[in-house]
């Protein structure tokens, strides 16, 4: 049986009781609406700790004005049974009031610098401090030796493993592989938003994924690869923040001097809204 938390003392005193065991914590951070993608992180925690704990919490400060946050798919019931059913052992539900003492407008702020400003962060200027913010004070509260995260937020993984590496938090972030629709589509969240219709051009945004790591492994520019992703998923409906190849560090791949691709691991990276719903995706491959 799952064992629900929702005041800070009780969680200390739960992970104290289990420290005193000997036994290894993992953490799943979540927003709750949980799916398939969430419960494959439980099974990975599983696999590095002796206790599993997830955590459900809308974030109010990683929404910018304009966003879903008031939205956002909330349902405590089925995420607790799918835990459970996950093999998580507790969940931690901590209130916006108890996450944010002193209230949202006077919380203190995490800020990574670099990393946190391409591609997401330059089209939703402020998220990644958000996203941090609130994974910090979970990491605090939690004590976690292991973190598990999903791959489909490739650059948020990033972002949290320079936060973690730069403030020297004791614990192995645990990247989880991307899980798939069976058209391609990453589960996620905010896909219950498309409508049917929606649903069906939304999967193309694996199959530009693919086209753009063959055309690049095919001796394309990458320039010419990123234009023409954006037009092709422009021409079935989509609106493209970007479509991007990238090293694993988010930075643009380096170019020899004879004019040739560098080899070595790539991401390549979608945003793309289908009407009121944004979607994000990447695909690592290697060049050459």
């Amino acid at each position: 049986m799952i064992e629900t938390i929702t005041e800070l003392r009780g969680l200390r005193e739960r992970i104290l009781g289990w420290r005193r065991e000997g036994l290894r914590i993992g953490f799943v951070p979540t927003m709750g609406n949980l799916h398939a993608g969430h419960y494959s992180l439980v099974a990975l925690a599983r696999q590095h700790a002796d206790r599993i704990i997830s955590s459900v919490f809308v974030n109010p400060t990683q929404f910018g004005p304009n966003e879903d946050f008031t939205r956002y798919p909330r349902t405590p019931e089925a995420d607790t049974s799918g835990l459970e059913a996950a093999g998580c052992d507790a969940l931690w539900l901590p209130t916006v009031e108890g996450m944010y003492p002193f209230g949202v407008d006077l919380a203190v702020r995490m800020r990574v610098p670099g990393v946190a400003d391409v591609l997401e962060g330059a089209h939703r200027p402020g998220h990644f401090d958000g996203v941090c913010t609130v994974v910090a004070r979970l990491f605090n509260q939690v004590q976690p030796d292991v973190a598990a995260f999903g791959k489909k937020d490739f650059q948020q993984l990033a972002v949290i493993q320079q936060m973690v590496t730069d403030l020297a938090y004791p614990l192995t972030l645990l990247r989880g592989e991307i899980v798939r629709e069976a058209d391609g589509l990453a589960m996620s969240s905010r896909n219950q938003y498309l409508s049917a219709e929606d649903r069906v051009i939304a999967a193309e945004i694996h199959r530009t994924l693919q086209d753009m790591r063959a055309q690049l492994l095919a001796g394309a520019s990458r320039t010419s690869v990123e234009a023409g992703a954006a037009l092709r998923l422009e021409d079935v409906g989509f609106s493209v923040d970007y479509a991007a190849i990238r090293t694993p560090d988010l930075a643009e791949p380096d170019i020899s001097p004879a004019g040739y691709a560098v080899p070595g691991p790539r991401v390549a990276l979608i945003a793309a809204r289908l009407g009121r719903t944004r979607l994000i995706d990447n695909l690592e491959f290697a060049l050459g």
